[in-house]
């Protein structure tokens, strides 16, 4: 299934699970010692019995590799992940394997995607050749009308030391203005035209912002002390935002990025996991000059608290915090900041384990892309067996027919329960959006991930219930 970097970057021990305490646990992505006092605590224990472990993990394939993804989530619901298999996992909860498939439909399908992302990471190269040169860019190379920005001796200003990149041979490398077709029939590149262009140009101002953002990201973990390392995180979102030339590059991405390259060793691997996981959150980062494509779960989550906690929400509103503003970084980056790494990516595989539809491989992979909610619906259980492959919180949302009206996201009911736990603090000191940032800003460090989502799916049942009555 792949070997993890987490594992070849923990301290000692192999992958066998006993009492891991934090401590242990922490091992397998190392903070930087003069950063040890900077980073939240870790509350995560990997716990026997509850935690998915390497030996569970291993015996939930059938011979011919068939996964009983049903036992995989009541494990991981119940204690996560332990890191030594966390990647290999994380692949199957993020759509990018069909749990159905055997180990030779596997490797034949990765084998693909592996030179699917070459193809595409050699078309980016030829018009950046910085890419997959093992550096990365934290100057702009362009101008904003596309113009390359020299340095004062004349030559393209590339790497992040402001020196010009050189190619093997000694010569500078120059950038191409323009590109072929894309080879990749779905995703293909349109042709050269002037809304190509900005999209071009608009690539390769982005580059730049990518690089400071990718030297700024995680930056308390070893792993981040390998310059390759960081290239492999620049090189990923560098060929993400070319092919999505939608959503493009926007700041945020490089925290959801950053834990898949640590977690899977092979580059292309770490691109296609983010990539399913872009699928989830990619209305998030879809911005205009009129609104903020989290804008649509912010307005949930004022509905959410509104009818759970009707007083908080008037009392929010009131200070002008109606759209709930103060929110936008805990949804746009899943709690990173709130919690440790190792806790938040605890956080993440259990929201998604709880929201997991057995649908998501094949309406992914659906080549029509029609409605997504269509395709994640279309084929409902009708046994309680098939039910058992739906995660926790899907399952509660068929039961009860929200799934298709409204099939928000775990992490708005989270935002709401952590809204709902302050509830005390806001109404009495509030006085102003500063409060409430600031209030909120005490929780970083202080959150159990464990209690949070128990807190979220009570408030996901309180709404679900109110929401009935109204």
């Amino acid at each position: 299934m792949g070997n993890s970097n987490a594992v070849a970057f923990k301290k000692e021990g192999g992958g066998a699970m006993k009492n891991s305490s934090s401590e242990e646990l922490d091992s397998y992505y190392p903070v930087r010692p003069e950063c040890l006092a900077d980073v939240p605590k870790t509350r995560f224990k990997a716990r026997v019995g509850k935690t998915l472990s390497e030996r569970r993990w291993n015996a939930a394939f059938s011979k011919e590799g068939y996964l009983d993804i049903a036992g995989v989530l009541r494990r991981i619901q119940r204690g996560g992940i332990h890191p030594s298999i966390k990647g290999a996992a994380w692949e199957f909860l993020l759509g990018c394997f069909d749990p159905e498939s055997t180990f030779q439909e596997r490797n034949q399908l990765r084998q693909q995607r592996r030179e699917q992302y070459a193809a595409w990471k050699s078309e980016c190269q030829k018009i950046v050749p910085v890419i997959g040169s093992g550096k990365i860019i934290t100057s702009a190379i362009v101008s904003d009308d596309g113009q390359p920005i020299v340095s004062d001796d004349g030559q393209p200003i590339v790497s992040d030391d402001g020196q010009p990149i050189v190619s093997d041979d000694g010569k500078l490398i120059e950038y191409a203005t323009n590109t072929s077709k894309s080879q990749d029939n779905n995703d293909a590149t349109p042709v050269d035209n002037g809304d190509f262009d900005k999209k071009m140009i608009q690539w390769k101002l982005s580059l730049h912002q990518i690089g400071l953002d990718v030297v700024r990201t995680d930056r308390t973990l070893i792993f981040y002390e390998n310059e390759a390392n960081q290239a492999k995180l620049w090189d990923i979102l560098a060929v993400y935002a070319w092919m999505d030339k939608d959503i493009g590059y926007v700041q945020g991405m490089s925290d959801i990025c950053s834990p898949m390259v640590i977690l899977l060793e092979n580059e292309a691997d770490a691109y296609w996991c983010f990539e399913r996981a872009m699928r989830r959150l990619r209305e998030n980062f879809k911005c205009t000059t009129s609104s903020m494509g989290v804008q649509s779960q912010l307005s949930t989550l004022a509905q959410i608290v509104k009818t759970v906690d009707p007083k908080l929400h008037q009392h929010l509103e009131e200070l002008d915090g109606g759209e709930y503003l103060f929110a936008f970084r805990m949804l746009m980056v899943l709690f990173r900041r709130e919690f440790s790494f190792v806790d938040s990516l605890y956080l993440w595989e259990v929201m998604w384990a709880m929201e997991y539809n057995p649908n998501i491989y094949s309406s992914y992979d659906d080549k029509r892309q029609p409605n997504l909610s269509e395709l994640l619906y279309d084929d409902k259980p009708n046994d309680k067996h098939k039910l058992k492959e739906y995660g926790k919180f899907e399952r509660n949302n068929l039961k009860t027919g929200a799934a298709e009206q409204n099939n928000s996201a775990l992490a708005v009911f989270l935002v709401a329960s952590v809204l709902e736990t302050k509830h005390r603090r806001l109404m009495k000191e509030a006085k102003g959006l500063d409060d409430v940032v600031q209030i909120l800003g005490e929780i970083s460090g202080n959150l159990d991930a464990k209690k949070a989502l128990d807190e979220a799916l009570k408030v996901h049942k309180k709404y679900l219930k109110q929401a009935k009555k109204s």
